[in-house]
């Protein structure tokens, strides 16, 4: 006489998932397989992401990827290697890509906002202050607003409304009259006559007068022609509408003269 195999034929009766094992003469046991669970008999799949999100992060995603196994990727908005998420600020990087005069907030995932400080204006990603503040920002005004400081003229600093007519940079660098007003103390007198007192003047807005009174207190006479303003009949305004809290900056291609 031999000993029955009990596992020869069909896997003894287990589950295809399972592992036959003899143990006396005809008998033997099911033992299901790894990454399964059941009577060996009937062995079924072990998700691991049914029971403790599969060990991962609250905030991740457990996705099976076989038997008792899974990957944890964290979700939108989140960061790490899954078993570990920590929230994404967008506003902890480079201010959230808002103004640096901006203050930004976390909304949502993924989300936030642009609010101009006080004494700012803009929407958020671009926030200006007064126009004295201004003119060093930009490489076209900035020479100006040197002038201005060696000047002491600090005019537009104030409150406003103020309309400024701005030369540009490379105007001021070559024109040897600077180093000339400079020299004899007149400076003052020629920069107060590119600002406008009282009244924020718009672009449009010059197109419709003819004549405005300077903070020196000369005339600036004006006219609109061929779609162009035109200051003195000699200065054209090359860019416009630089707004303020105190006013607005226009740039001009000539030195205006009282």
């Amino acid at each position: 006489c031999s000993a029955i195999d009990a596992c020869k034929t069909s896997n003894g009766g287990c589950s295809a998932k399972a592992e036959c094992r003899r143990t006396t003469p005809g008998n033997r046991v099911c033992i299901c397989n790894a990454g399964y669970t059941g009577d060996g008999i009937v062995c079924i799949e072990i998700n691991p992401c049914l029971e403790n999100n599969g060990g991962c992060d609250r905030n991740a995603e457990c996705t099976q990827t076989g038997p008792n196994q899974a990957v944890c990727n964290c979700l939108k908005g989140y960061s790490g290697d899954g078993k570990r998420c920590t929230y994404i600020s967008l506003c902890s990087q480079n201010n959230g890509g808002c103004s640096e005069f901006a203050i930004c907030n976390d909304t949502e995932l993924t989300e936030r906002t642009c609010t101009c400080k006080p004494n700012y204006i803009g929407d958020g990603f671009k926030c200006r202050g007064n126009i004295f503040q201004e003119l060093p920002r930009d490489s076209n005004t900035s020479r100006f607003y040197y002038l201005l400081e060696a000047s002491f003229v600090r005019d537009v600093a104030g409150p406003g409304p103020f309309t400024l007519f701005v030369p540009r940079t490379d105007i001021l660098n070559s024109d040897p009259r600077v180093k000339d007003w400079t020299a004899k103390g007149v400076m003052p007198q020629i920069l107060r006559y590119h600002m406008v007192g009282c009244a924020s003047l718009l672009y449009n807005d010059l197109t419709t007068i003819t004549n405005i009174t300077s903070l020196h207190g000369d005339p600036i006479h004006i006219s609109y022609s061929q779609n162009s303003v035109v200051l003195n009949n000699n200065a054209e305004i090359i860019l416009h509408d630089a707004v303020g809290t105190n006013g607005v900056i226009h740039v001009i291609n000539q030195i205006l003269v009282p």
